[in-house]
């Protein structure tokens, strides 16, 4: 059953939670992070940076869907699943990312929620090898990257990471934000996780590319991500 919902609210869809299965599954299914940091990013940018008065707290709750109970109650639901390293239906991620393509800042709420999914798809890399990371030299941290991009693009994005000469491409058969907004918008989740990512992994990241989008009918959407800004960022810093 639906949680219920505050009048004006488009209704935010029950989790089922789902134990991980073989790949077979996996494209039906998401990990819990993915729709967590939706519900998130939503919650964040509907935070007021300024503290209100009491007065002033209901009626901020009854305008914008992040500070409302319903959210508060997912992201309370989908922290438990991700604790309990459960999948869930990737249509519910899909009704999460079309709820926020009907807002205004849809394009600011999906870069942050694939900021946060980065940052917290890092945390599940062991602390010895974080340090690895940024101690050793490219020639022998960038391989390590590599693999743990893949680990973390292949569990969190259902996308699939290969490296061509300097560049990262990181290739999503089945986008959970495509055409939820104007354009090309949804794929700026991908756009910021992918950014993020390699700045938490190798320090900077060169320019992030949109270079194949399903949305403009040439097959799955890819981005490609130059590794030789990091390079050359280390470098000056030498």
């Amino acid at each position: 059953m639906v949680a219920p919902v505050r009048p004006g609210f488009v209704g935010i869809p029950p989790m089922r939670p789902e134990v991980a299965h073989p790949k077979s599954q996996m494209l039906a299914t998401v990990d819990a992070l993915l729709p967590l940091s939706l519900l998130e990013a939503v919650r964040d940018v509907d935070t007021p940076e300024e503290v209100l008065e009491a007065e002033f707290v209901d009626e901020l709750r009854n305008k914008r869907l992040g500070l409302s109970d319903t959210v508060y109650t997912q992201i309370k639901r989908y922290t438990e699943a991700v604790r309990r390293n459960q999948r869930t239906a990737q249509e519910e991620a899909v009704a999460l990312a079309k709820l926020i393509g009907r807002r205004p800042d849809a394009e600011a709420v999906l870069r942050a929620a694939g900021r946060f999914l980065a940052r917290e798809a890092y945390m599940t890399v062991s602390p010895v090898t974080r340090g690895m990371l940024h101690v050793f030299p490219s020639l022998v941290s960038r391989p390590m990257a590599l693999r743990q991009v893949r680990r973390i693009a292949r569990r969190y994005l259902n996308g699939n990471v290969r490296r061509v000469g300097t560049s990262v491409l990181l290739e999503i058969p089945r986008s959970i934000t495509l055409g939820v907004a104007a354009g090309d918008v949804g794929c700026a989740f991908y756009e910021a996780t992918l950014r993020e990512l390699l700045r938490l992994l190798v320090g900077t990241t060169g320019s992030v590319e949109h270079t194949r989008c399903e949305g403009r009918g040439e097959g799955s959407c890819e981005w490609r991500a130059d590794w030789r800004g990091a390079d050359h960022a280390n470098a000056k810093a030498a």
